[in-house]
């Protein structure tokens, strides 16, 4: 039996959920030292730096450390 305040941490992350259709999450970035939000507000730059940079179109998520390291120093110049 869940206690009430179970129950409304249950339904914030139950309502949290329905209502995200982004994928979000924080990744580090080992050339600043600090963390960043990745969103879909950040796929429209990602896409920038595959086409200028001529990598291939893989997942951020899937990049190796170098290529990770590589699209930060990019962004980091291209606010």
């Amino acid at each position: 039996m869940l206690r009430g305040s179970s129950l409304l941490l249950l339904a914030v992350l139950t309502i949290g959920a329905g209502c995200s259709g982004r994928v979000t999450y924080r990744t580090y970035d080992p050339y600043y030292r600090d963390y960043h939000v990745w969103s879909d507000a950040e796929v429209p730059h990602y896409n920038v730096w595959i086409n200028e940079t001529h990598h291939p179109n893989v997942d951020y998520r899937h990049l190796k450390g170098p290529d990770r390291e590589a699209y930060w120093r990019w962004r980091h110049d291209h606010p």
